[in-house]
């Protein structure tokens, strides 16, 4: 029989009924984001709560806005879940050991991955992610996601500039480690190291756009939610004020977009020397 948990859960719904989850809990929130005109009947029928919301597709966004609009009255413990979560980012052998831990933890384990991603000899150096131990996913700090024609970027194109707008003064790693698929255990002090509006501010970079998937910038702000929480960073001040960051990421835009014409016109000089066609 599973011990249920104090810990609250936030899942992430998307067209799955996650029963299997709410077995470990005794109380929740389901933000749901179904629209395959089914799974919402299905979540009626099984008397689980949800609150319907817009697909960001991201589940990071659900998370942010329940810590935006409840900051007052946090839970201690929170698990940040999505509904498809085990079998997809844990196994369920994995998530038995650690539903009911009380500190920050990575919600993610990989073991068919074991073989790729530990240390196997010289070719390391040409790997671009990496195991430390069963849950510490690393990688290269490239940002090669951004270039992903499925993924727009409208504000940021690296990891790095992100990084150096949420905070004062950050170390820029050479290595990101981060749970893939964004889920974790974390504490209310964590979530309270920053503001509501925080929170709100780094959503709007995750959720302008759904065309033909989720913006870059979500995969960005995934591989730095634990500096978020487990960092010692201080803010930038806009990071705290909607209107003077909505400013700034707007005087964003141009910048972005010019860099992205730079580097089509570089690789087309480059595919001329090659001999190579322009287009």
């Amino acid at each position: 029989m599973i011990h249920m948990t104090d810990n609250y859960f936030i899942i992430h719904n998307y067209n799955t009924v996650p029963t299997n989850l709410l077995e470990y809990c005794t109380d929740y929130v389901v933000y749901d984001c179904s629209d395959d005109g089914v799974t919402r009947g299905k979540l009626d029928e099984a008397g689980i709560r949800y609150v319907p919301i817009d697909n960001s597709g991201h589940n990071l966004t659900s998370y942010f806005k329940y810590f935006a609009e409840n900051y007052e009255n946090l839970p201690e413990v929170m698990c940040l879940l999505k509904g498809n979560m085990i079998g997809r980012h844990c196994t369920k052998e994995y998530f038995d050991k650690v539903y009911d831990n009380k500190t920050f933890t990575y919600l993610y384990e990989d073991k068919d991955s074991r073989s790729r991603y530990q240390k196997r000899g010289p070719e390391d150096s040409e790997s671009l992610a990496y195991l430390a131990w069963d849950n510490m996913y690393l990688e290269k700090n490239t940002s090669w996601y951004v270039d992903s024609p499925n993924h727009p970027h409208r504000y940021f194109d690296n990891l790095d500039d992100l990084l150096k707008f949420v905070f004062k003064d950050p170390v820029i790693p050479q290595y990101t480690a981060f749970s893939p698929g964004g889920c974790y255990v974390v504490r209310r002090e964590q979530v309270r190291k920053h503001s509501p509006e925080f929170y709100l501010n780094l959503n709007k970079l995750m959720s302008y756009e759904l065309n033909p998937n989720f913006p870059s910038e979500a995969h960005q702000v995934e591989r730095i939610f634990p500096i978020i929480f487990d960092s010692v960073y201080e803010d930038n001040d806009w990071m705290n004020d909607e209107k003077e960051f909505d400013r700034l990421i707007e005087e964003r835009i141009p910048l972005i977009k010019a860099h992205d014409e730079w580097k089509k016109l570089r690789f087309k000089r480059i595919r001329l020397l090659l001999g190579q066609k322009p287009y």
